[in-house]
């Protein structure tokens, strides 16, 4: 579970966003979202596969 202490002399303001960046480096949110719906193994490879494709002409474009 993720927590976060606020520190003396600390808003809380940015004790909120040290809050979020760590949510959001956990990647909890995003595995909530993926458990929502039921994706079949032949449209999860498929996803995969443009994904990859994706990163590797974004790889490609980046090393001219």
């Amino acid at each position: 579970m993720i927590g976060v202490e606020v520190k003396d002399n600390e808003s809380i303001d940015r004790a909120i966003n040290r809050f979020k960046k760590m949510v959001a480096r956990s990647r909890i949110l995003n595995e909530y979202r993926d458990r929502q719906q039921y994706t079949k193994p032949s449209k999860e490879r498929r996803e995969a596969l443009k994904k990859s494709i994706r990163d590797q002409r974004r790889r490609d474009r980046n090393q001219f």
